[in-house]
């Protein structure tokens, strides 16, 4: 199974599927989340920095990322192994609510299942890109600790800075936990961001 691009997060009815653009596709995250990994691999700098170079940027194809995800995510053959199930289960909760609505006529309560229904195998795939992404972060999160990383620098741009506010608050629960956060600034006339990790949590 590799990681594909859906779109974003179904809104299912009686009358059909829309689509809500404020909770995309995890999968539109991935890339730079993998570049961020990629970066994290190397050796920080003697001031405990990463630096991301945005020359080295690369727009991966579906499986290129899912061979990357392999390499730095332990879980993501269990990610796999379980989607079905979880898949299962999102629908199951989705069809209890409709089939429990009291305000629902036979016909729309028919029209809204077989609407959840038909969109199984976008759920799967949602359901997965989300499990991968969440993996992700705690890689990241994880390879920041065995780093010592105080602090990583990156251009504005690619999803980055979105990526790591995400991995704050993982970040936050991790073990041991930080106190993580995001500044932006100019330098030489570029917008760059930083994750700074300093305050580790006692």
């Amino acid at each position: 199974m590799e990681l594909k691009y859906v779109g974003a997060k179904p809104n299912v009815s009686a009358r059909g599927v829309s689509f809500d653009q404020t909770k995309p596709d995890k999968y539109t995250f991935l890339n730079a989340a993998v570049e961020l990994l990629e970066a994290l691999s190397h050796e920080p700098a003697s001031d405990r920095k990463i630096y991301v170079d945005p020359s080295k940027g690369k727009d991966y194809s579906s499986r290129e990322l899912t061979d990357l995800l392999k390499k730095h995510c332990e879980n993501l053959d269990d990610i796999f192994a379980t989607r079905e199930e979880k898949t299962n289960e999102l629908i199951k909760k989705y069809t209890k609510s409709v089939e429990e609505n009291p305000n629902l006529s036979a016909d729309e309560r028919k029209a809204w299942l077989g609407n959840i229904a038909i969109m199984r195998d976008y759920y799967l795939h949602y359901v997965t890109n989300e499990s991968a992404y969440l993996c992700t972060l705690h890689a990241l999160a994880d390879k920041i600790t065995e780093g010592h990383v105080d602090e990583i620098v990156f251009p504005v741009g690619r999803n980055y800075g979105l990526v790591l506010s995400h991995l704050i608050q993982v970040l936050t629960d991790h073990k041991p936990p930080y106190d993580a956060a995001l500044t932006f600034e100019e330098d030489n006339g570029k917008p760059m961001g930083r994750l700074n990790m300093h305050g580790k949590k006692a």
